[in-house]
């Protein structure tokens, strides 16, 4: 018997799955089919439900800046907008680099006890927010700190996905890890939608700004309390270094990485300055139509990013995922140049709507580029011939962290563009005519290495 059936067999036999003190479980294998179907399906639901509720408070914590900055002002602060920016950007920027720690904590702590550790984490950046808002003589540097704590909630994203990933069986990792990613990216609407209005609501009995970081503190405590009750450490979890050193000497890594902080970068990076871009260009409409209003206004654009999603992975299994993701980049330049006209007008509704067209366009562009990703590997092993399924697998899933961690950095990367536009001009057309361009120039690449059959990819149109 080869050792491809040999594998096969044994995972039709029976399972007793072993339980040791702190959850954790021996003998997990999702690949078996009947202890799928009995035992395996409900564990894995129920750990997946946890960690979407805990990576949903992660993207809260990691994006309550993206709000707070814009009722600064309000609450007495005078920071300029350059510095303003700045506390937009840094959460994205420590969340960004903590992904990849993160990836490896599964393995080395458990996904159940992780899980606790970096829920109880976001306790810091959402209390200190709480403390140093509510006194306006706070000195910016240290603000600046504490904004960037708040990518703790950033790096969850990874750490999340790696443990999900060791829950389910192949054919369904990219429904239960599709689940997960677009669980968290909703908590930024979350935050952008219901902080104002509960801001607003309660200062005229002195609450006010402080509640932006303690209205989320039991919904914390609750998903800590979840993870310690109800989730599961796997053993077979183990940490790849190997797979990711291979990875990383991939070229490919590198092109997809780009596309990737095109796509989630400019999501991220757009729904934290959406706000502040509201308030800066309609002064007066804000006014006048009530300011809370006007800024919870902006969580239909990461409500639309994140429902997108999804889609874009749907689209990606049918048409390709490079022919979708030129779309993505073409929809999304037509988005930047369309805000560029809307700009000169004036026209609050007309800014939006274009807004939230760029938003669904990124939306796709993230699940169509995270589908090429095992792809290409896939067709980079078949045309150097490595028949090693298991190591292709591995190497996929480390370029999966990785990617996703690098494209985080389009949070750090968006703000301090507009930032630097309205530095030299005083306003923010010079961005996104670089928006434009730069979304046409990473189609070109999608065409020209993706869309394009290459025998350094078997051949294939990913």
């Amino acid at each position: 018997m080869s050792s491809v059936a040999a594998s096969q067999h044994q995972r039709t036999q029976p399972i007793v799955l072993t339980r040791r003190p702190g959850r954790w479980i021996d003998g997990f294998d999702p690949e078996n089919s009947d202890f799928w179907r009995t035992e395996g399906r409900p564990i894995a639901r129920r750990n997946l439900g946890w960690s979407i509720y805990a990576e949903f408070l992660g993207f809260i914590v990691w994006q309550l800046w993206s709000v707070v900055v814009v009722l600064l002002p309000a609450a007495g602060f005078t920071f300029t907008s350059a510095e303003t920016f700045w506390l937009l950007s840094v959460p994205s920027l420590l969340g960004a680099t903590l992904r990849f720690p993160y990836t490896f904590m599964v393995p080395r702590f458990g996904g159940r006890n992780w899980t606790i550790v970096s829920a109880l984490l976001l306790l810091i950046p959402a209390s200190l927010l709480a403390v140093v808002v509510g006194n306006p003589e706070t000195p910016f540097w240290l603000m600046l700190v504490i904004a960037g704590l708040a990518g703790f909630g950033g790096g969850n994203f990874a750490s999340s996905m790696a443990n999900i990933t060791y829950f389910f069986p192949q054919r369904e990792k990219g429904w239960a890890l599709g689940l997960n990613a677009a669980g968290g990216n909703l908590g930024t609407s979350v935050a952008q939608f219901f902080v104002p209005i509960v801001v607003s609501v309660t200062a005229g009995i002195g609450l006010g700004l402080p509640l932006a970081g303690w209205m989320w503190v039991p919904f914390i405590l609750v998903a800590a309390w979840g993870a310690w009750r109800f989730m599961d450490n796997l053993s077979s979890a183990k940490a790849d270094l190997a797979g990711s050193a291979a990875a990383l000497r991939e070229g490919h890594l590198w092109l997809l990485s780009l596309l990737y902080v095109g796509t989630f970068g400019s999501f991220i990076g757009f729904s934290s300055v959406f706000p502040k871009l509201l308030v800066d260009e309609f002064p007066e409409f804000a006014a006048v139509h009530v300011g809370a209003a006007v800024v919870s206004l902006a969580f239909l654009g990461a409500l639309v990013g994140s429902l997108f999603r999804p889609l874009g992975g749907r689209l990606a299994d049918r048409f390709g995922g490079a022919r979708v993701t030129i779309v993505a980049f073409a929809v999304m330049a037509l988005g930047a140049f369309g805000i560029l006209g809307v700009l000169a007008l004036g026209q609050f509704w007309l800014f939006l709507a274009c807004f939230l067209v760029l938003f669904a366009a990124t939306g796709v562009g993230n699940g169509s580029t995270y589908r090429m990703i095992p792809i290409v590997f896939t067709a980079r092993a078949v045309a150097r011939r490595e028949g090693d399924g298991a190591l292709v697998a591995r190497r996929a899933a480390a370029a999966l962290g990785l990617i996703s961690g690098i494209g985080a950095y389009g949070g750090f990367v968006v703000p301090q563009v507009l930032n630097a536009s309205q530095l030299a001009s005083g306003g923010y057309e010079a961005a996104f005519i670089g928006f434009g361009v730069a979304y046409l120039v990473l189609l070109v690449i999608t065409v020209v290495v993706y869309a394009v059959p290459r025998a350094s990819l078997d051949g294939r149109r990913i």
